[in-house]
């Protein structure tokens, strides 16, 4: 994919800190890993203070992303190939 910007994506958390979008995926989601800054999603790199929360709906991926000069959102994209990928990493 390469452009987390031409996903379609829903945005869940909008303005939160790297912490409030972790919490905000324990918290809600029953399935999640933690990754370190830098692991691919979509093959793009995420940035963030670690540990960063990825949490898991069916096919449902919720991950932070930070948007330079717009700060950190929680966004929900559907695609069950890396939800899949993803669990594996579990």
């Amino acid at each position: 994919m390469g452009c987390i910007e031409e996903l379609p994506y829903e945005v869940v958390l909008r303005g939160g800190s790297f912490k409030e979008c972790r919490d905000y995926v324990r918290k809600h989601f029953r399935e999640s890993l933690d990754v370190q800054p830098g692991f691919k999603i979509f093959d793009t790199h995420i940035i963030g203070i670690p540990p960063i929360s990825i949490g898991l709906d069916g096919d449902f991926v919720i991950f932070p992303f930070t948007k330079p000069c717009h700060g950190t959102f929680l966004l929900r994209v559907e695609d069950r190939a890396e939800a899949d990928r993803l669990r594996k990493r579990k």
